[in-house]
């Protein structure tokens, strides 16, 4: 029986395999695919942390709490922005390479509602592989046990305590019972069970799923976030078209060539998820069209290139260029604020049971995530996790 298995190899599980493998505790992960292969891996914005001298503590938790629609649990939102920047300083010493300016320091980007410039991005709009990079490295230095192809069956629990879980190895067809004396849920959302998302197809809410059907208390399930900007084109996949691009200064504009966010927010494409989200919703019903418009040819073609490298190699597979012409968007299930009830701690309700990143709910997130809190999330209770 082992100290502690880790369901999940995203930045949350890895980070809390990390950290309990620093505290000598005996701990094994165990992942769905290959231990690449997480949402995190996909993430294109970046990292919300506060460590710009033009930023302080309490604008990225007012700026957290106004997105959360004041659903947030207040003292993990403090949690989160206070113990964020050691654990992204970390990353940083763990080899993390974020994109710098031509002074050499970091360079802070904008994404919607977000108050001021906070935002650390790694090669342009490959934020996630970057991360998820330095942390794989870091897990296999520290010569962690990662298990690729098991798929999460049922936890496992005796007495109200968990003992281990069931997992299908999916390479050997074989049922695989894996007991420890705890377990730390950090399996992601699920986001996948929607026929438009960004996600990839794994993201099926399976820890939520196994810890619901074990007695856990599941929470906020109602509050999944749409992400505004999602490609919308003939067979092309929902390609995520990154917040950051509007943050840089792209425009959405309908069919008929008008930008229309100013009928809908004063803050215009930087209005929070929701609010944006919806607005290309009632365009889209308004004029009887399945997508509106994302526009950042108006920017200097080089920059954008550089900028978003993924995005702009993605949209030409398909003929599209995004220095040229306006692509095509529509929103698309993106994440998933509900999830396994937890404390602070991420504690859920059976002893021995752990949960953190976007399978928990710890009301950090309240009805709408702020833009790049969910990385940060997944370092901060990834490490309270363990």
């Amino acid at each position: 029986m082992r100290d502690c298995i880790v369901i999940g190899s995203g930045v949350a599980g890895l980070r809390a395999g990390i950290e309990l493998k620093r505290l000598g505790i005996d701990v094994a992960i165990f992942t769905k695919d290959k231990a690449s292969e997480s949402n995190t891996n996909y993430a294109q914005g970046g990292i919300a942390v506060c460590l710009s001298k033009n930023d302080n503590f309490d604008l990225h938790i007012k700026d957290t709490l106004i997105a959360g629609a004041g659903l947030c649990n207040k003292k993990s939102v403090e949690i989160l922005v206070k113990e964020g920047p050691d654990k992204v300083k970390e990353l940083i010493d763990w080899g993390c390479q974020f994109d710098k300016n031509e002074n050499g320091e970091l360079n802070f980007t904008k994404e919607a509602a977000h108050s001021v410039n906070r935002i650390l991005h790694a090669n342009g709009d490959a934020t996630g592989s970057e991360i998820e990079r330095t942390l794989l490295n870091k897990a296999q230095k520290e010569s962690i046990e990662i298990n690729e192809h098991y798929r999460l069956i049922d936890l496992l629990v005796e007495n109200k305590r968990v003992i281990g879980a069931k997992f299908h190895n999916l390479k050997e067809n074989t049922l695989n019972y894996i007991y420890a004396k705890s377990v730390v849920l950090a399996t992601g959302g699920y986001a996948a069970i929607y026929n438009h998302t960004t996600n990839p197809s794994l993201t099926t809410g399976d820890g939520i799923a196994s810890a619901f059907l074990a007695g856990c208390t599941v929470e906020d399930m109602e509050f999944v976030q749409f992400h505004p900007t999602a490609l919308n084109y003939k067979k092309a996949p929902s390609f995520l078209l990154s917040e950051s691009m509007r943050g840089e200064g792209a425009i959405l504009i309908n069919d008929k060539g008008e930008r229309f966010m100013e009928k809908y927010s004063k803050q215009l494409e930087l209005a929070p998820r929701d609010i944006v989200a919806r607005s290309i919703f009632s365009e889209m019903q308004n004029n009887l069209k399945d997508h509106v418009y994302l526009d950042i040819s108006h920017l200097d073609s080089e920059f954008v290139k550089k900028r978003f490298p993924t995005i702009y190699h993605e949209c030409l597979k398909y003929g599209l260029d995004i220095t040229k012409e306006p692509i095509p968007v529509s929103p698309a299930a993106h994440y998933t604020m509900g999830g396994v009830k937890t404390d602070v701690d991420c504690k859920t309700n059976i002893s021995g049971l752990f949960a953190c990143g976007e399978c928990a709910c710890n009301g950090v997130h309240g009805a709408n995530r702020l833009a790049s809190n969910s990385m940060l999330e997944g370092l901060v209770y990834g490490a309270r996790a363990a």
